[in-house]
């Protein structure tokens, strides 16, 4: 039921290099957290080109999976994270430049939000295709829930540390998400119905 196999996809890559291909690129996407932890500009630079680059490869993998399940939905999937992508590339960009609070700026007021709908898209579309099983989409919804109630409080400054941990569903979906694509690869069935 799940793939194994390298057979190629109607769009010509290989449906299990491009399952490896997501989940590595779902894992490097949060490089771009590697930031906060320094003050350098050239490794900030360097994390979110990477990070923004590889937002950018997902939706080019998911993409043609997603399209023959929704046009619409796979369309707004598909902008929404290369909006995001590149958001991503300027923030790191313009901290290189000196101006590190439009970075934040980038993040919190404006990245956030394509994230968000991306994500809620993504999991849509993942749980409509099967592409993976579906508690690794329901879990998804529930993390972007999260997410969107921990921004929403965030507009009215409540912020709680207990809430704000509550974010590590999005992080742990993801991660697991990735290991699964790299692991096990797409739902062949599904992957063949496209």
């Amino acid at each position: 039921m799940w793939e194994r196999s390298a057979t190629p996809s109607a769009v010509g890559l290989p449906r299990r290099t491009r399952a490896t291909l997501a989940g590595v690129f779902i894992l490097t996407a949060y490089l771009m957290l590697f930031a906060e932890a320094t003050d350098s500009g050239a490794i900030t630079f360097i994390v979110d080109v990477l990070s923004g680059l590889s937002v950018i490869g997902i939706a080019i993998l998911l993409y043609p999976l997603f399209r023959p399940s929704s046009r619409i939905a796979s369309a707004v999937y598909f902008w929404a994270r290369m909006a995001e992508g590149v958001i991503m590339i300027a923030a790191g960009t313009l901290f290189l430049a000196g101006k590190t609070g439009v970075r934040d700026d980038l993040y919190e007021y404006v990245q956030i939000y394509f994230f968000i709908i991306g994500a809620a898209v993504m999991y849509y579309l993942l749980y409509q295709t099967r592409l993976v099983p579906r508690f690794i989409a329901i879990w998804g919804f529930v993390a972007v829930a999260v997410l969107v109630l921990t921004t929403v409080l965030s507009w009215f400054d409540f912020s709680n540390p207990a809430l704000d941990a509550t974010l590590v569903l999005m992080i742990t979906n993801e991660i697991f998400l990735a290991i699964w694509l790299m692991a096990r690869g797409f739902n062949e069935t599904a992957v063949a119905a496209r």
